[in-house]
């Protein structure tokens, strides 16, 4: 399969990391400004929505369900790709309540302040949550850890900062447009905080996402998957973009990141297919053609399979609530 392609094929201008985060698209944020003083501790539920927490000023403790608290400082960021639900507080032990016993102001579209006990702040953070579009979740999020946190003294990107500060002058004047401009803000700060965290794992990741990203040859093969989804990709053909033999490439792959190269094709396409279902009114046959399905029932069972409705539904579903012109 490979012999017939120019060695320009799979050439690129983006780097793997780039090629993997370019459909990492937002649909919607919401920002919470939290002035915090002690004693205190919040339960944050869990939902669909990746959530962020930035440590403006003070330290905190973020303690997801079922791992070790982990200790935040001043210019941290914590991320939860998945939005496990997870606890916030002034001590790794406090006893928490929960978010909705927490009135507040409302100062925006989906724009808050909250304000916990009258005492001096200890802390004050910038927490995210964000929606993506597509139904089926980014790989890439799906292979992260539940937390993870980007520490400030380990070379945090030096735009957070400025994109924290533009946020909040966002919030604060409220001008027309000012919803848009938080979610391209948002993108940008999603993007950079998720490659500080690839950079600032990269000397102690032996597996998972970040080590595969910046391994050599499955960073190829992940570049390639996600720049050609369509391409009628088999185990060896992606062996051969990465320079490896079919036998080392695929336990490479699947010891970084637990799936089969097959598997995550098929999550990858599945995800693309749902976007444009979504956004380009692109008929199933269309989609399962451009996506390199020998046919619309071989592609609609592999959509169910990963996205556990047939691919027609969501299209009604799309277009019943895409206003009209």
């Amino acid at each position: 399969m490979l012999d017939n392609l120019s060695t320009s094929a799979f050439a690129s201008e983006r780097d793997p990391l780039s090629e993997v985060l370019q459909d990492l698209r937002i649909s919607g944020v919401e920002y919470g400004y939290c002035g915090l003083s002690r004693p205190w501790a919040v339960s944050v539920p869990g939902n669909a929505m990746l959530r962020v927490h930035f440590v403006i000023s003070g330290e905190c403790w973020l303690r997801p369900q079922g791992r070790p608290p982990l200790k935040l400082v001043k210019g941290d960021a914590a991320l939860l790709p998945g939005g496990a639900s997870h606890i916030v507080s002034d001590h790794p032990s406090r006893r928490a309540r929960p978010l909705s016993d927490f009135p507040r102001e409302e100062i925006g579209d989906h724009i808050y302040r909250l304000k916990i006990g009258q005492a001096a702040l200890s802390a004050v953070m910038v927490c995210c949550g964000v929606d993506f579009a597509e139904p089926v979740m980014h790989p890439l999020l799906t292979l992260m850890p539940p937390a993870l946190v980007v520490h400030a003294a380990k070379g945090m990107d030096p735009m957070l900062p400025m994109l924290l500060d533009a946020m909040a002058d966002e919030i604060a004047e409220q001008r027309m447009g000012s919803a848009t401009v938080l979610i391209r803000l948002g993108d940008v700060l999603i993007t950079r905080l998720l490659r500080s965290w690839v950079e600032a794992s990269c000397d102690d990741a032996t597996q998972g996402w970040s080590a595969a990203i910046r391994d050599a040859r499955i960073g190829q093969a992940l570049a390639a998957i996600h720049r050609e989804p369509g391409r009628p990709w088999s185990v060896e053909a992606l062996a051969g973009v990465a320079g490896a033999s079919r036998s080392t490439f695929s336990e490479r792959f699947t010891a970084l990141l637990g799936l089969s190269p097959g598997q995550y094709l098929t999550r990858w396409r599945m995800r693309r297919a749902a976007a444009w279902l979504q956004t380009e009114r692109l008929s199933v046959a269309q989609v399962a053609d451009r996506l390199g399905y020998e046919s619309e029932a071989a592609f609609s069972r592999a959509f169910k399979r990963v996205v556990g409705s047939p691919p027609s539904a969501l299209r009604r579903k799309s277009t019943a609530t895409r206003p009209r012109p």
